[in-house]
This record gives structure tokens, sequence and C-alpha cells, in this order.
């Protein structure tokens, strides 16, 4: 028999019609159609299909979720929002706000320092020279797809990661500070730890340095990242520290 009228398919037909269309276009368009149409559209279910649809959870997932809508969106724009955070263009998207020295250089990982690192994609590093060398980047949340009503009611965890290691012949000193701004750029949140200072005939491994933002207050519009250091023995070259695989993600990550 058919169907006049969309509207009378069976519920979970649509349903399963929905889990195919834009989360977007779902929230901009179709929930305005009808009240049908909203009242599925605001289902749990609904949002959970799409998870599992878009591999965000697993079949046999059993975590709690408070929201399965604002969970598909975060899943959905869940990714590293720093560019070239591996070197690999260069300091394209970096702000060079210090270049002392013989000033900031890109090195490529040798073969021994790539079996040490435990990302084996990451393959350049940025380094660092005997005056102080500091880099930095701007994440615009809105325009990297985070809405303001999002970030202010939600206030999903923010996690911050770096990756440093010095040379095995020079002492070095690195240094982080990473702040989230409000719209005209007024600090609302900064982690910023004691710089790190390594010794002369160190190990050279590389060190991870992480940090969570949870409750913060509303009104985060952007992400401020800087980073860098300097040897500390003053030697001309590139002896500083080394640093690479920088990271800022929002939200839970895939499984």
């Amino acid at each position: 028999m058919a169907v006049g009228n969309i509207n009378e398919l069976p519920e979970n037909i649509l349903l399963e019609l929905f889990t195919h269309v834009p989360a977007r276009q779902l929230l901009v368009n179709c929930r305005l159609v009808c009240s049908l149409w909203r009242d599925l559209i605001d289902l749990v279910t609904l949002w959970k299909r799409k998870c599992l649809r878009e591999g965000f959870i697993t079949e046999d997932w059993d975590q709690p979720v408070a929201d399965w809508k604002i969970f598909y969106f975060l899943r959905s724009l869940h990714r590293n929002l720093l560019h070239n955070p591996c070197a690999e263009e260069g300091f394209e998207f970096w702000s060079l706000d210090v270049n002392g020295g013989d000033e900031w250089k890109v090195e490529d990982l040798s073969k021994d320092q790539r079996k040490e690192f435990p990302n084996d994609k990451v393959k350049k590093y940025f380094v660092t020279s005997y005056y102080t060398c500091l880099k930095s980047q701007v994440v615009d949340l809105k325009a990297e797809g985070y809405w303001e009503e999002l970030m202010d009611n939600t206030r999903p965890d923010i996690e911050v990661k770096d990756w440093f290691a010095a040379r095995p012949d020079c002492g070095s000193k690195y240094q982080l500070c990473v702040q989230l701004l409000s719209s005209a750029h007024a600090p609302l949140g900064t982690f910023q730890p004691d710089p790190a200072t390594i010794q002369q005939k160190s190990d050279a491994m590389w060190r991870e340095v992480s940090h969570t933002f949870s409750n913060y207050p509303p009104g985060v519009r952007y992400i401020w990242f800087q980073h860098g250091g300097v040897d500390t023995h003053y030697w001309a070259g590139w002896y500083g520290p080394r640093v690479t695989n920088s990271s800022i993600t929002i939200g839970p990550p895939l499984p």
C-alpha cells in the first residue's frame, strides 16, 4: 500500500531515515517541520543510533551519557584544534613570539628518535636555541565549530598535551602556558606549570605534559597555546628543548 504522507510511516522507519540526515540539518531544518518530527529528533534513541552509525560508540557501550545529542556533536567535532603540531608545514599557523639566539628551527626525527617516540606518525619537531624561543597559536572555537551555547552550557573538558625533549649533550629549560580566553581575550583559565629544567647529559627521552580544563566559567571563546624554551649553556646553534605533537582537544575521545 502506497504511503501518501511521509508521516504515515512507522516511527521506527522515520527514525532510521533521520539517522542518515546530517545532524545540523536535523536541528536547523527538520526539527521545525512539525511536532512529530520535533519529538522524534529530540529522542535519545535517534542520537544514540547516530553515534553508533558514525562509530562514536560501540555496540557494547556501557558508559553513562548525560545528553546524547550533545555527546554526538562533541564526538563529531573531536580532533586536534592546533594546526601543524608536528612541524610538517614548517612554521605555518604559528606565531613566533620570541625568536632568540639562532632562532627557531625545524628538524627531522632520527630513526632512533622515531623508535623512542610513542607516535610513529611524528616525523619532525621544532627546536629552540641559546636565547629564549617561544611560539604560540590561538584557537578560535566558533571558527572550529564550537558554538557559544555549547561551550557555555555544557562546558566540555578541554584537554591540552605537549611533548618535549632535551638533547643529551646540553641542558635546557622548557616552558608551556595555555589560557582559556573570553571574546575580549581576557583569561578565564590558565595552565602554566613551572618550567622544566633538564640537566646536561640527561636521558634525552621525550616527555609528555598534559592538563584538562574542567568546570571553567562560561564565556570561553578562544584558547591560547604557547610553548618553547632555551638551552642552559648558551651554545650557538639549536641545543634547546625540542617540541612536537602538541594538541588541544575538546570533549570525550573516540573509543
